[in-house]
């Protein structure tokens, strides 16, 4: 086997210096390459080209940890693998910060022009809910032990394992109607799928405690945003926040700005020179791996689509 990996569409610098140092020779795509980078997230039908163009290829890395977009062409040959678990110490730690943003009401004081009421929710001693059991929660889960958070994680695969030592529960997807209404901070964490579009629709929020906040790090289509704004506008919860919104970017004059009981930040939960430097050190992981014949890190389970 030779060392030609093609870094396709977009070429950036430091991805080239990561796979060259891992001992590859980045090339252009070609009949002789069988490992491939593909950096274009909003390009999926480029992909599906190349990968029919080149029948030879044997692995592609995706630089997201989220691979929705293409789970209609991951089912052929090549072995995907994606980054999941490479961001997931900047996303837990946004995720950490909306919480504690949410529990001292900072929407309403950031816009206040009077005193106010005083109000304050802790995550000290706080029911936890997670729903998603990957590399993020695991780091938030760490992330709250200091706050002796009561926590639940809420899995496709709750017999997988998870954090060594985590002493909270693990529970089914099936079960998530049954501890919703015991969590006052709920942070969603899950790959989107077909399972998990719009999971949270006004039927999950209807069974939400009134004083309980939702943090949204994982996809825009997990939550029905009119059923959020409903929620919000209600009073079936008492706050949210989210990362992410479809469209994106969330157009200027969308209701969800001006609903003072939601934060929302632009797809900051990690960042392009985060993301550049967390990615890199996995291409390195990653093309000295498959140079040595040894396993991948991060490989896509088709039948799942994470």
């Amino acid at each position: 086997m030779n060392n030609f990996v093609a870094l396709e569409p977009k070429q950036f610098p430091a991805y080239l210096e990561a796979i060259e140092s891992a001992g590859a020779k980045v090339v252009p795509m070609g009949a002789e390459v069988r490992a491939l980078v593909w950096t274009d997230y909003a390009n999926p039908q480029g992909l599906a080209d190349t990968l029919e163009a080149n029948p030879q290829l044997e692995w592609v890395q995706l630089p997201f940890a989220g691979v929705d977009a293409f789970n209609q062409i991951m089912q052929g040959k090549p072995v995907f693998t994606s980054a999941k678990r490479s961001y997931s110490e900047p996303v837990a730690e946004h995720a950490l910060m909306l919480c504690m943003a949410l529990g001292r009401i900072l929407p309403e004081r950031i816009r206040a022009t009077s005193w106010g009421k005083k109000h304050a929710d802790s995550l000290f001693d706080a029911e936890v809910l997670i729903v998603g059991g990957g590399g993020i929660a695991e780091q938030l889960v760490e992330m709250l032990l200091p706050f002796r958070s009561k926590i639940t994680v809420v899995r496709k695969r709750p017999e997988a394992s998870f954090l060594p030592g985590f002493s909270g529960r693990i529970v089914g997807f099936e079960e998530l109607d049954a501890e919703l209404p015991k969590a006052q901070f709920v942070v969603l964490a899950c790959a989107l799928t077909d399972e998990t579009r719009f999971l949270f629709n006004s039927d999950r929020f209807a069974l939400m405690r009134a004083d309980s906040y939702l943090v949204n790090i994982a996809r825009g289509e997990v939550v029905d945003q009119d059923a959020l704004l409903a929620a919000l506008s209600n009073g079936q919860i008492a706050g949210a926040a989210t990362d992410v919104t479809y469209p994106e970017p969330l157009p200027e004059g969308h209701p969800m700005w001006s609903e003072p009981r939601l934060i929302i930040t632009p797809h900051t939960a990690d960042t392009l020179p985060q993301v550049t430097r967390l990615f890199s050190e996995r291409l390195r992981v990653n093309v000295s791996a498959w140079l040595s014949v040894k396993e991948l890190t991060g490989v896509v389970d088709k039948e799942l689509g994470y």
